[in-house]
């Protein structure tokens, strides 16, 4: 296997993280997410959705990070400060996500390092994310990163879909 690169994300890469963000959302979420809206994810459209992010990222982003190998996105993050009252003066990872052909290649691992490391260097000594509930693959993996559930949940509102969440928790160092 070739080696994975971490780098910062630019506008021109929206198609590519795209498309990464589309294959992954149906395959971790098949059986969790109604499978029609599953379906009906468009590349396209969400890569129109990335580019405007690059253009007018959140007043809290920190950045996007994309894992390439041989040229290709094969991952991405997105991460900066908290955007809930309670997470203020913490980080947050907004989204994380592999290609499923990259699952268990170690993709994910080295974003969420990089992300942790960009929240630490900006000052927060804590961050959280949000995971699906019954995402147990994703569970499972920010466990073994030290990532601890701390009971907060959520229901997201999308176009369409109501998503269930819980919150993970991880002290970057100590303050």
């Amino acid at each position: 296997m070739t080696t994975l690169v971490i780098r910062d994300g630019v506008i021109d890469d929206a198609d590519q993280i795209a498309g990464v963000h589309v294959r992954s959302w149906q395959a971790a979420y098949r059986g969790l997410i109604d499978q029609e809206a599953l379906d009906g994810l468009s590349i396209s459209d969400r890569a129109e959705g990335w580019r405007r992010i690059f253009v007018n990222p959140l007043p809290t982003s920190l950045g996007i990070l994309v894992a390439e190998r041989d040229g290709e996105i094969v991952g991405w993050a997105s991460f900066g400060s908290g955007r809930e009252e309670e997470g203020a003066g913490d980080g947050e990872v907004y989204g994380i996500y592999a290609d499923p052909a990259e699952w268990s290649t170690g993709v994910g691992r080295a974003l969420l390092d990089a992300a942790e490391q960009r929240i630490l260097s900006a000052g927060h000594t804590r961050a959280y994310l949000w995971v699906l509930d019954g995402n147990e693959r994703a569970d499972a993996f920010y466990a073994r990163r030290g990532w601890e559930a701390d009971g907060a949940s959520k229901v997201e509102e999308r176009p369409g879909l109501s998503l269930r969440e819980h919150r993970r928790v991880k002290r970057l160092a100590d303050s």
